[in-house]
């Protein structure tokens, strides 16, 4: 069996994605397994063993650029490499016209979402079978929903994102155990207040755990050196992929984030995460990995200092050290 999967986008997407892959190879342990992505996340489904091949999309950077030749060159040589495979499915969990219209150049059953279901309902006409999955259940569900009746077997398995990555080993890294604090977004409204990490922070280090504050645009690495500055042990990491980020991530005894891909990346590796919200709900797209992820704070209501310390103890008390580098 040949299975082309369709989620491009965002980091948090792809990372709820990937309970898909485990499923499929549990209840189909021979299916050969193919992904199409974004080609900055693609480092995400090839940290899972069940992916055969990722297929590396560039819409983001495409519909900048419609007239250049290049542009039409990796169109035409995403539909060669789509179409010289005949899958036995291909499922687009993401539900939008452009998950959609990736999905239609491939050849094999397209299926996706129902027009009252899909995010973007219009996708729904560029599939051959639609399948109804319920709004009110998680992302992570509903992307095992929509696979297993596209596969006709029952939904139910235990959750396994089926990831894992080295623990980074690097000279800048504290000897200490470490913690990784996720200060950053692309929303203002998302952001927890400066002085609820400075406090935190001071939490973390009296717990005998250094901080490591990764950024990824300049303005987010200076924010992340301004709350350095104010911790007794901290350190700003230097500018990574997403592939090292996983790594760092492995290697963390606790990561604390705002609501951001990574924050999703981090339990997915199950690590002991605390994700703040502030800007947005967690119901349907907080951090999904039972006990060792929690959820705190929601739209217009961001968790105090002391709601994220007592968290963050509870976790540490009952989850398993991370692995030696």
């Amino acid at each position: 069996m040949k299975i082309l999967l369709v989620k491009t986008s965002s980091l948090g997407d792809v990372v709820h994605n990937l309970p898909v892959a485990s499923d499929i190879r549990t209840r189909f342990p021979g299916a050969a397994i193919d992904w199409v992505v974004e080609e900055g996340f693609a480092e995400i489904p090839r940290l899972h063993p069940a992916v055969r091949r990722v297929i590396p999309v560039a819409v983001r950077r495409w519909r900048h650029n419609l007239l250049s030749a290049a542009t039409w060159r990796e169109l035409r040589a995403y539909r060669d490499t789509v179409r010289a495979e005949t899958y036995d499915l291909v499922l687009d969990t993401q539900g939008l016209v452009k998950s959609a219209l990736l999905a239609r150049k491939a050849r094999g059953k397209r299926v996706g979402h129902a027009v009252a279901s899909a995010r973007e309902p219009l996708a729904a006409r560029f599939y051959d079978v639609t399948y109804s999955i319920p709004k009110d259940l998680h992302a992570v569900e509903r992307n095992r929903r929509l696979a297993a009746a596209a596969l006709d077997f029952a939904p139910g398995l235990p959750l396994d994102y089926g990831i894992a990555a080295a623990p980074l080993a690097a000279p800048w890294l504290p000897a200490a155990p470490y913690s990784v604090l996720l200060t950053a977004s692309s929303r203002v409204d998302k952001l927890w207040p400066e002085a609820g990490w400075l406090r935190l922070g001071a939490a973390l280090n009296a717990r005998g755990l250094a901080c490591v504050l990764p950024g990824g645009s300049a303005a987010e690495r200076d924010r992340a050196a301004r709350l350095a500055e104010g911790m007794a042990t901290a350190v700003v990491a230097p500018p990574m992929g997403i592939g090292e980020l996983a790594q760092l991530l492995a290697g963390a005894r606790l990561v604390v984030g705002v609501d951001t891909g990574l924050s999703h990346l981090a339990a997915a590796l199950s690590r002991p995460t605390v994700c703040l919200f502030a800007g947005s709900r967690p119901e349907l797209t907080g951090v999904h990995a039972g006990e060792s992820a929690l959820n705190l704070g929601g739209a217009g209501q961001p968790p105090t200092a002391e709601d994220v310390t007592a968290a963050v103890d509870g976790l540490i008390g009952r989850m398993p050290a991370a692995a030696e580098p």
